[in-house]
């Protein structure tokens, strides 16, 4: 024999189950929109280019973090030869493939604006302020090239090969 007094307690508790929201830890684990690819630690080697047009091997590390649900990106370049450091911060924003931001590089203590596009696999940006030139990105799921060029006499360029 069952309870009528039981059925609104029941009632009850199935309404409170049947709107509470459901979440699982597997649907925030993974970053998404047109940066995923490049969310992680990545190393590797590459040539930088001093004024007069010396060049010297550098050992790099790149550190990728996907924001804001894959409409930001957060990274760090750190790169060294026995003669010289050079370290590259940036954090943009992607609205409908534009890109916004601020850059840093911390070894000279200098900053800017960045601007730039994002398409699958390449991303392109125009870096103003105490230094102004261009960074390339072009990766896939595991290698990217990288590719900085500046206007400054003391150091044109930097090019460097990644893998994870």
């Amino acid at each position: 024999m069952r309870s009528w007094i039981a059925l609104p307690a029941l009632l009850v508790a199935t309404i409170i189950l049947a709107t509470t929201p459901v979440t699982t830890d597997t649907a925030q684990a993974k970053p998404s929109g047109i940066f995923s690819k490049l969310n992680g630690v990545w190393r590797g080697t590459g040539r930088i280019t001093l004024a007069g047009g010396n060049s010297q091997r550098i050992s790099c590390r790149a550190y990728y973090t996907v924001k804001n649900g894959g409409a930001g990106l957060g990274f760090a370049i750190r790169c060294a030869s026995p003669g010289n450091k050079i370290e590259l911060r940036a954090l943009i924003k992607d609205t409908n493939g534009r890109l916004s931001g601020n850059w840093e590089e911390r070894t000279f203590n200098t900053t800017g604006q960045v601007t730039g596009t994002v398409s699958p696999n390449t991303v392109k940006l125009k870096i103003n302020g105490a230094i102004s030139g261009r960074v390339n990105i072009n990766y896939s799921k595991s290698r990217q090239k990288v590719s900085i060029s500046t206007a400054t006499e003391s150091l044109r360029g930097i090019a460097i090969n990644l893998r994870r």
